[in-house]
């Protein structure tokens, strides 16, 4: 007897049984659960009283759920001598200028690595590979040094200029550049008429786009949870996650609060990276495409 295709939107399906489908399925659904177990854990206890957040040994479930750890948060920001819009507007600001310049560098400097051909182009990128080895720890005297000769220190920049030179995500969009975007299209670019600019902008940039979508949501990320910064003294230029650690370190009696402001820090990477998953993992699955 023939066996029976198996079809879905009208197209054969012949990779999989439907039994295949539901055990893959219910395997993600278990994972995707146990990962988002820790989360679920934070949110409990961001709503547990502090007889609960005491409570030995600790339970993962919350008995009598409160917003008292919110409000207390909310009144402890208001207590503040530097209100904390202006911590806010600190976070928002160095993010976004981080962000972006992070973005436009990296890809410009991977697009001339990857696709350009310059005498040392090989070795540079060796130092680059190289710098991969060392953690930013180690960097953090010669960084000072650096931003104390050019003045930079107790300034935006200081967190700002090193977040647009990370090595990680100049490396990360050279080799997706060397291996999602065709030489033969950009030279058809150029042929007709495109400038060098325009052909990256245009041609190259939409070609990698879940490279840079991981670089953005990175570096939103490491900048969005700066905390307090050995470069910055001025108490109106530190961070919102400054102000929020100062809370957490008030004693006992703030562990609620505490718990309630480690929730509020995560509201807005979770919401960037699921606004931005969806684009992610459609461009992935073409950018194996070959011309």
């Amino acid at each position: 007897m023939a066996r029976r295709l198996r079809t879905r939107n009208h197209k054969v399906v012949l990779n999989r049984s439907a039994g295949g489908d539901a055990g893959i399925s219910f395997f993600l659904i278990l994972m995707g659960a146990f990962m988002f177990l820790p989360m679920l854990y934070i949110i409990m206890q961001s709503l547990k009283p502090l007889d609960e957040l005491w409570m030995f040994p600790p339970r993962f479930y919350v008995t009598n759920p409160t917003l008292e750890n919110f409000s207390d948060l909310f009144a402890l920001m208001n207590t503040s001598w530097v209100p904390f819009s202006r911590y806010i507007f600190n976070t928002v600001l160095i993010t976004a200028a981080g962000t972006f310049g992070n973005l436009i560098l990296a890809s410009m400097a991977a697009y001339a690595l990857a696709k350009l051909n310059f005498p040392g182009r090989k070795w540079m990128f060796e130092i680059i590979v190289l710098s991969l080895m060392f953690h930013q720890t180690v960097n953090q005297v010669t960084h000072f040094i650096i931003l104390t000769t050019m003045r930079m220190v107790d300034t935006y920049f200081a967190i700002i200029i090193p977040a647009l030179a990370t090595t990680m995500g100049l490396y990360l969009m050279k080799q997706f550049m060397e291996s999602s975007v065709s030489d033969a299209v950009l030279e058809s670019a150029r042929l007709d008429g495109a400038s060098e600019f325009k052909t990256f902008l245009v041609i190259a940039m939409p070609m990698v786009k879940p490279a840079w979508l991981t670089l953005i949501i990175e570096s939103f990320k490491g900048l969005w949870n700066t905390g307090a910064s050995v470069y910055i003294q001025s108490e109106q230029l530190k961070t919102f996650n400054y102000a929020i650690q100062q809370i957490v370190n008030g004693g006992v009696a703030r562990a609620g609060a505490g718990a309630a402001a480690t929730v509020v820090m995560m509201i807005v990477p979770i919401t960037v990276f699921v606004v931005s998953q969806s684009n992610i993992i459609e461009t992935m699955g073409s950018s194996g495409m070959k011309d």
